[in-house]
């Protein structure tokens, strides 16, 4: 089993029995500035801090290959909906100062059974990074 990586309990990972993969990952950042203008001068320009970092990225999800997508995206969920900052590890590296918080996840069903049941999906998850105070 080779295990690419996790949110919390949400595990990226690939062995014979299971592939839960993450694709297209985007981390990005923002510093803000205040513009203070001035009589008959140039606006003057001042750093005042940095913004919480964002990540984003898709996890493949496919009961076919090990994985009830449902539960997966139930553990998303309960982070989102209760406010519960994660660590996010991929490969080798802790990401982030800290923790991150779901902000969104959008989940793109793909496949069902003869019952309706859910049987791949692939889900779109917005991170923000949340810093101890």
């Amino acid at each position: 089993m080779a295990i690419i990586g996790c949110l919390g309990e949400v595990v990226f990972e690939v062995s014979s029995r299971t592939v839960e993969t993450i694709d297209n990952v985007k981390w990005g950042g923002s510093a803000r500035y205040a513009t203070h203008q001035r009589h008959g001068m140039n606006a003057l320009t001042e750093f005042t801090g940095l913004d919480p970092d964002t990540m984003s990225f898709e996890i493949t999800l496919s009961a076919y290959l090990g994985v009830d997508p449902i539960a997966e995206v139930v553990k998303i969920w309960n982070y989102e909906r209760n406010g519960i900052a994660v660590p996010l590890v991929i490969g080798d590296k802790g990401y982030g100062k800290y923790r991150w918080s779901v902000l969104s996840h959008e989940m793109t069903m793909q496949t069902f059974d003869i019952h309706g049941n859910v049987t791949s999906a692939k889900v779109t998850i917005s991170l923000q990074e949340y810093l101890r105070g």
